[in-house]
């Protein structure tokens, strides 16, 4: 069975036990735990080992499209996460009220909601590009929600991961500067548990009236400049109320192709 000589036989033969055989009557006689180890649980780690290399994999693929790097230490946390996010588990959405709704056409132009102050989990980078800095702060947050916080445990997913993004002085070309932030679910909300990561902090964000605007497709730095300039439209609003800062809301993670967006403009109260 498992290589180490032990074999079954059906028959009575008085040398059987002598000689290391199980005979099928004593295999009925046996409980669960009883049970000689097979290779079950070997099987089930190479398999496990075998799906995180495939997810790993397909998120460098994607990372390199964007020249991000997906270091071989993700490989946990991205199949965890993908894990309870296929079952359909630790998915919680970020609550709102619901202010008010504008239609045109059978489509929604926008929505006006009403957040109520809550606690996120945030890590501000700094690369070259838009795509380059959320990338590198959703990897720094995936591993905090994947148990490297100070409770040791998987915290749950939460939806949408928002960035924070500011313009620069000409109202057309996006800072740098990128604030990354996870809603701690609810259970966590009263105690978030500490980041191993020196970047990334918990803070509380003050309550706060979103006017919200969903597209799909890549964020980068056209795409959202292009859409925060249509929110601007509908709402009937001048650019300029809306760039300081405005949040880009994700629903998707970074790795998919074709991504569920938000563009969010903020009315702090």
């Amino acid at each position: 069975m498992d290589g180490r000589g032990c074999r079954l036989s059906s028959g009575g033969g008085g040398d059987s036990q002598r000689s290391g055989m199980i005979r099928l009557e004593d295999l009925e006689s046996f409980t669960e735990e009883e049970l000689p180890a097979g290779d079950g649980v070997l099987e089930e780690e190479a398999m496990e080992e075998e799906e995180q290399d495939r997810l790993l994999n397909y998120w460098q693929d994607i990372g390199r499209v964007h020249q991000v790097s997906v270091p071989q230490d993700m490989a946990e946390p991205i199949q965890q996460l993908t894990t309870n996010t296929e079952r359909g588990q630790d998915r919680e959405n970020v609550p709102f009220t619901l202010i008010t709704r504008k239609e045109k056409c059978g489509g929604v132009l926008y929505e006006k909601r009403h957040y109520e102050k809550a606690k996120w989990a945030c890590v501000t980078v700094r690369q070259d590009t838009y795509e380059q800095s959320i990338c590198l702060g959703f990897m720094k947050l995936m591993r905090y929600i994947c148990q490297q916080n100070s409770s040791g445990h998987y915290l749950g997913m939460s939806v949408p991961i928002v960035t924070v993004v500011r313009m620069d002085e000409s109202r057309s070309v996006l800072s740098r500067d990128v604030t990354v932030a996870y809603y701690l679910p609810s259970q966590h909300q009263a105690q978030p548990p500490l980041p191993l990561d020196p970047d990334i902090a918990t803070q509380e964000w003050p309550a706060a009236i979103v006017h919200s605007r969903s597209f799909s497709g890549v964020t980068n730095e056209h795409s959202i400049v292009n859409e925060l300039n249509m929110l601007a439209e509908v709402l009937g609003l001048p650019e300029a109320r809306l760039c300081n800062p405005f949040i880009v809301a994700g629903y998707t993670s970074p790795a998919a192709a074709n991504r569920n967006n938000e563009i969010w403009f903020l009315e702090r109260e």
